[in-house]
């Protein structure tokens, strides 16, 4: 298979999905219902570039449901008064639940995972994607990767740079990896090169697709 045109393909084809809305919608409930008994505190994710599908939101709504989740099990009374103040409060400095987005260690070709919460100061990279900007370096112990396409045994078709494999190899605790893609993505006959490292779990809308 020729990755680079099944690359370019795939790019090509998430971008002009006619229901990428909806589908979009779908995979956001498949991963908060996937995320229901982790126990992770630090979620490492992507801000969506090309058409991908954006995890934020449903990672905000499993930071928020901490806090929500300790103030009912404090007082159930003030359940939705919690819910009025996690409207108007930093929900990030609250929460005992952290999200973070990759940046680019321009020297070692790895990525570092900075503390982000909607609003909070960005900047753009060295190859123009939004990062969070003088925020907190966090380890996560989940990290959410995009797939440009993705086939048997776990593994992913990215961009080709190699930025994910290289940190991967690097991070201790190895983090549980995710996968995150459109069904359209499936490449059957997707065959992985010595240093691909496999995913543990890949979500698309339709559900779980890798562990099968």
């Amino acid at each position: 298979m020729d990755k680079l045109t099944a690359r370019r393909d795939l790019i090509e084809e998430r971008l002009n999905l006619p229901d990428r809305m909806q589908r979009a919608e779908l995979l956001q409930r498949v991963m908060r219902i996937w995320l229901v008994g982790r126990e992770d505190a630090v979620i490492g994710a992507y801000w969506p570039i090309k058409g991908e599908f954006d995890p934020l939101p449903a990672l905000y709504r499993w930071q928020e449901d901490a806090i929500l989740s300790q103030e009912s099990e404090g007082n159930q009374g003030l359940a939705l008064e919690g819910r009025a103040e996690a409207a108007t409060e930093n929900i990030a400095n609250r929460s005992p639940r952290k999200i973070g987005l990759p940046v680019v260690n321009k020297v070692h070709k790895t990525l570092t995972f900075h503390a982000w919460y909607p609003g909070c100061p960005m900047e753009e990279d060295a190859y123009g994607i939004p990062k969070p900007k003088d925020t907190e370096i966090i380890v996560p112990t989940l990290l959410f990767v995009p797939c440009v396409g993705y086939g048997p045994g776990g593994f992913r078709l990215g961009y080709g740079g190699g930025f994910y494999d290289r940190t991967l190899a690097t991070l201790q605790p190895k983090p549980f990896t995710v996968g995150l893609g459109y069904s359209h993505g499936w490449l059957p006959d997707l065959e992985p090169e010595p240093h691909d490292v496999a995913l543990d779990a890949i979500l698309n809308d339709k559900g779980v697709v890798w562990p099968v």
